[in-house]
């Protein structure tokens, strides 16, 4: 995603009680500016829930950095990518892989590759779920200039998304939901402007997102819909925050309404908090302006950092060290529970 928050807006919220977001009488979390964020219908009673394998999903980041920085055209990328569809396909998925030849804002060709995994294809109701797996071809915010060409091990930045998304695809195969889902991982999102070399390319968001941008333009099912969609990017720090993005907000408030009320209730708070961050460029934006299905994105919003996404971001210090099982325990039970619920 881009390197930095367009605007940085956050107006903390008194909480009521316990934690709990503060309610109107109308159903709404109220949000910054008198803005009213939808509260989700409660979670159904009754409803068979699986437990989200912390462990299980950081493992599965574990094994994605192994493999080497996933830069577009390397060796680590294409290895990685046929573990991602062998794991996928493990788990009684339909995989389809999408391959195409983008030009990135500097000339490079990628040979991308989205990896689509449907669930029960044959439903016309579904729910999309996605995170990008390719991993940033240059340590472009390092403190240390002479690695700042460097490609990164992409831990958080791709690879906590992708491995809360494959232990979600390992309940669903245990268990169905009521919905299709499909498992959307996006190539080439991270190939955006060296922040050294932006005053001489292409600027704003064209040059960040690649793949999703392709998908949207050209998706896998002719016609495709979801009822909507959630993005996970930087979803595995230690203590991550996770505000109300702006192009989640304006596209699919009630989606947000859904999710984070639902984290709230499953006694997440402390992860996800209601105010309002800045927008950010990420693979959710195409998925919302090409193919008008509401999409969000859960993405840790770090105010203590210059950046707004962490210190270790876009550095080579996006490692291990900065996956928390506890983190992404919350996201993937999160997005279990709302998932499970959909009628």
């Amino acid at each position: 995603m881009d390197s930095c928050f367009l605007s940085i807006l956050f107006s903390l919220l008194l909480f009521a009680g316990c934690g709990a977001p503060s309610v109107d009488n109308a159903g709404a979390v109220k949000g910054d500016g008198g803005n009213a964020v939808p509260v989700a219908q409660q979670v159904v009673k009754g409803v068979d829930v699986p437990s989200f394998n912390a462990d299980s999903a950081y493992n599965f980041v574990a094994a994605q950095v192994a493999f080497g920085p996933r830069v577009p055209n390397s060796g680590a990328h294409k290895a990685c990518g046929d573990y991602l569809e062998a794991k996928l396909t493990s788990y009684g998925a339909d995989v389809v892989n999408q391959y195409a030849d983008i030009t990135a804002y500097n000339g490079d060709v990628l040979k991308a590759r989205n990896i689509i995994a449907q669930f029960q294809p044959q439903k016309s109701e579904r729910i999309l779920l996605c995170a990008h797996w390719d991993s940033r071809p240059w340590a472009d915010s390092d403190p240390d200039p002479s690695k700042r060409y460097t490609p990164i091990d992409g831990a958080n930045d791709g690879g906590s998304g992708v491995g809360a998304l494959l232990e979600i695809a390992r309940q669903l195969s245990i268990q169905p939901t009521e919905l299709g889902v499909d498992i959307i991982l996006f190539d080439a999102e991270d190939y955006g402007r060296h922040a050294d070399e932006w005053r001489d390319a292409v600027e704003g968001e064209e040059t960040w997102a690649l793949g999703s941008r392709y998908w949207a333009q050209n998706p896998h099912v002719k016609g495709y819909r979801a009822r909507y969609g959630i993005l996970l990017d930087i979803v595995g720090a230690p203590n991550s925050t996770f505000a109300l993005e702006g192009y989640s907000m304006y596209f699919a408030r009630a989606v947000v309404g859904k999710v984070w009320n639902c984290a709230n209730r499953l006694g997440y708070s402390k992860y996800f908090k209601m105010f309002e961050g800045g927008v950010i460029t990420d693979d959710h934006l195409h998925v919302n302006k090409t193919l008008g299905i509401p999409c969000i994105d859960i993405i840790n919003c770090d105010v203590d950092s210059p950046n707004g996404f962490g210190d270790y971001h876009h550095t080579v210090n996006d490692n291990m060290d900065w996956i928390d099982a506890n983190t992404l325990k919350a996201v993937g039970q999160t997005v279990l529970n709302v998932i499970y619920n959909e009628k």
